[in-house]
């Protein structure tokens, strides 16, 4: 499990559809579901509240990224699809960010060319 996530996993924040895992025993980690009340430190709260922001960005990449299905091939396409959904995702983020910029550079132009021309 290590080697497909690159470090030690030491515990799992997950919705209340989990239905529990099947690692080997020597895998000690600690799953925390949302709406746990026991055994909840603040910074395991401020993690399940990140993940809870996360979501709505998965489901946006999902539906809009072409996430749903993935028609590349193995471990390679997984990460692939998943690395090109996101810079997808954030050349959208920076098109609008552009884009507002843009308008908030030519709004006093035209202000003032109305005032010149008017």
């Amino acid at each position: 499990m290590e080697a497909l996530v690159g470090n030690v996993i030491e515990r799992m924040l997950l919705d209340k559809g989990y239905r529990g895992h099947n690692a080997p025993p020597e895998y000690k980690f600690r799953v925390f579901i949302s709406g746990q009340k026991r055994r909840v430190t603040p910074k395991i709260k401020r993690e399940l509240r990140r993940r809870s922001a996360v979501e709505p960005v998965i489901g946006h990449l999902k539906s809009e990224h072409r996430m749903g299905r993935n028609y590349l091939w193995h471990r390679e396409g997984d990460a692939a699809n998943a690395v090109l959904a996101a810079a997808g995702y954030n050349f959208r983020r920076l098109i609008r960010w552009l884009a507002l910029l843009l308008s908030q550079i030519l709004a006093p132009l035209t202000v003032r060319l109305q005032l010149v021309t008017g």
